[in-house]
């Protein structure tokens, strides 16, 4: 049972497989959160509210995910858990004012700077323990994405 647990931890901490990518994970898994939300907006008409929500909803799951997947190969924050790239991401998302491409692909590089410069208090979050620390920092990140995605669509610049 121990196996089949860490195994599913493991595939939702990879979220299904983008984390194993040789080249850029985090990347991966920020590209492979868009992808959903692209699928959502279109054919659930998902608006930005309901990203924070879903981000909300999926965070518990997340923690639970990348603790495990951290345990099982003994790191504290281990490259291939991309779990909290999706939920920095949809937080990035909650942020737009309008759906377009532009918005997407801001949404999507914004996500990036943020959890690579990791600006106060996004790296002082990356300390708490466990799969906590690992998810923490990235909705941080996603925070400060969506205040500027929101700024920037407030003064229409795309």
């Amino acid at each position: 049972m121990k196996k089949t647990t860490e195994r599913f931890a493991t595939l939702l901490a990879t979220w299904f497989g983008c984390g194993r990518s040789p080249f850029a994970p985090g990347t991966a898994g920020s590209v492979g959160a868009i992808v959903v939300a692209l699928v959502l907006v279109k054919y659930a008409a998902f608006r930005p509210w309901e990203f924070l929500l879903l981000a909300a909803i999926c965070f518990y799951p997340a923690v639970w995910a990348a603790g495990i997947a951290a345990e099982a190969v003994k790191l504290k924050d281990p490259g291939f858990v991309v779990i909290d790239e999706v939920i920095g991401q949809w937080v990035t998302l909650a942020g737009a004012t309008v759906w377009n491409w532009k918005s997407f692909l801001l949404a999507f590089v914004l996500f990036r700077l943020f959890d690579i410069w990791k600006p106060a208090p996004v790296r002082q979050l990356e300390a708490l323990p466990g799969g906590l620390g690992i998810n923490a920092d990235d909705a941080m990140a996603g925070v400060y994405g969506a205040l500027v995605l929101w700024l920037a669509g407030w003064f229409n610049l795309y």
